[in-house]
């Protein structure tokens, strides 16, 4: 705890080159104090921006949008605020429905990157401000809010464009650390979430953390356990996440996997997957249970799990509000496993490799992953995929399409019988939010994933200003540069096209349970 808390980076890593990052890394542990500082300028920015404002639309990616998602989903619309909602996918349609959600006269826009480099936040700013100058014309500025770090490039064109405010970020912090920083605190604040009382939380956890008995300290406690069993090969960290945050488990999945995954290690979060019975399961898992106090177990599975000699942590969040708690404790539990595993979880190597293909594909220079996947499913080739399962793997769907409930639940048909049939861990996520968050897993952490990746053409044609392309190449040069990236690194991936997700997941749930021999 001492090494910690007082910056000692060779906790992780000895040579000079990790040491400087990760010494540059560490302004999460007390950003909660710096935060709480901070909070007379939020109330005064929110107070001149809610006049007739509807919605607040965060527009980011990974670590500036993942925290804005889940307080999205975990607190109610407050009486007088506007509702929080956000964008991180460069799917046509789902650019379209964020822009008719509210228009902008009555939408307040968060435009959220820490490089400020980012494709998609930055895309998503041309696009917005073309529609807002539309509308307002000259007074566009007026409804944006952009949050950066000091001195980026998108800080830049923010002036330029006379946005309301600009809120720095903090460069003493990565990304996936950056929940209880102004990325995950202004769209709260904005949204009228009590981001003072969430704060004083953090800032108690923290304070527990500093408690040097590993058993009286919450967040090393959890990296102990974590580090200690995925030396033992139980490496899926599989979460099963009540009411009312429900969706924790998605800032949970990049925190871990972006910060574990690499150098052929990893702890891989499972966020989604619904329980099922201990016969489904191999040896490899490690189950969290996070619920409010008293909460049911979900008919009784987890006790059945434990009873079975699976490892099972049950964690109680009374309220949303917990949230700040529960994000310093999983990222200093993060902290402590990546200690143990022995990897430095600040950076992440292997994330730019598929945005160097997808801007490559873009530019016109071709590359190696142009491909144009097959129109319908190969039987003979999804078999051979799903053959190639082992003990120990992990079967990862990466969906280009939209991210909606009803798509979810499609996928779900599809990942299950996989894992009933062949006892291993399975994952789904939309492209491109996943690749700024399990994608340095798949390609950085161990070779045991197996790839199915599912793309469609989307019928709305949406165009960027500036841009010689609009969002519906963007998206497909996203998918073929991680077709690509993960193939230059021999995984195992197939990537099939269907038509339209209704009938064309439907289709491929059954091809999927055909080539796992799962009868349902």
């Amino acid at each position: 705890m001492e090494r910690i808390w007082s910056g000692d980076a060779t906790l992780w890593k000895s040579d000079p080159g990790h040491r400087s990052t990760i010494e540059n890394a560490l302004g999460w542990l007390t950003i909660a104090d710096r935060m709480a500082a901070s909070l007379p300028r939020l109330e005064e920015l929110s107070a001149g921006l809610f006049h007739g404002t509807e919605r607040v639309l965060v527009l980011g990616m990974g670590g500036s949008s993942l925290a804005p998602f889940v307080f999205a989903s975990s607190f109610p619309r407050r009486p007088g605020f506007p509702r929080l909602e956000v964008l991180d996918s460069t799917e046509p349609s789902t650019v379209l429905a964020a822009a008719e959600s509210a228009p902008p006269e009555r939408s307040i826009y968060v435009v959220s990157s820490k490089s400020g480099t980012t494709l998609e936040p930055n895309l998503f700013f041309d696009w917005f401000f073309a529609v807002a100058e539309k509308e307002l014309a000259g007074r566009a500025g007026e409804r944006f809010v952009v949050v950066t770090d000091p001195g980026t490039p998108l800080e830049k064109v923010a002036r330029d464009r006379g946005v309301r405010a600009i809120v720095p970020g903090d460069p003493a912090i990565g990304g996936r650390y950056s929940a209880l920083s102004a990325f995950g605190i202004v769209p709260a604040a904005l949204a009228g979430i009590d981001v003072g009382e969430m704060l004083r939380r953090a800032r108690a956890a923290a304070a527990e953390c500093r408690e040097p008995a590993p058993d009286r300290n919450p967040g090393a406690s959890l990296g102990a356990a974590i580090g200690a069993l995925a030396l033992e090969r139980r490496d899926k960290l599989t979460f099963s996440v009540g009411a009312p945050v429900d969706r924790f488990g998605m800032w949970l999945e990049q925190l871990i996997a972006e910060s574990t995954g690499k150098e052929g290690k990893g702890v891989l979060p499972v966020e989604g997957e619904p329980l099922g019975a201990p016969e489904v399961y191999g040896e490899d898992r490690f189950f969290v249970r996070i619920s409010p106090p008293g909460a049911p177990d979900p008919d009784g599975s987890l006790a059945k799990l434990a009873g079975s000699g699976h490892p099972v942590a049950w964690l109680e969040i009374p309220d949303a509000l917990e949230l700040g708690a529960e994000m310093f404790r999983w990222e200093f539990a993060t902290a402590i496993a990546g200690a143990l595993v022995g990897i430095d979880p600040f950076d992440q190597p292997n994330v730019q490799e598929a945005k160097d293909r997808t801007n490559e594909i873009l530019g016109g220079k071709g590359g190696a992953a142009a491909e144009e996947p097959p129109s319908a499913p190969d039987p003979n080739a999804l078999a051979k995929l799903i053959d190639s399962i082992a003990p120990g793997d992990y079967f990862a769907i990466t969906a280009y399409l939209p991210p909606t409930p009803e798509n979810e639940e499609r996928l779900a048909r599809i990942r299950l019988p996989v894992r009933d049939a062949k006892r291993v861990a399975t994952t789904v996520g939309f492209g491109p939010r996943f690749l700024h968050s399990t994608g340095q897993f798949h390609k950085g952490g161990p070779e045991t994933g197996v790839f199915l990746q599912i793309t469609t053409e989307s019928l709305a044609r949406v165009a960027i200003p500036g841009r010689p392309w609009g969002f519906g190449p963007v998206i497909s040069a996203q998918a073929a540069g991680d077709l690509a990236a993960l193939r230059s690194r021999g995984r195992r991936a197939l990537s099939v096209r269907i038509a339209e997700p209704g009938a064309g997941l439907t289709s491929l749930a059954g091809e999927v349970e055909r080539a796992a021999g799962v009868a349902r």
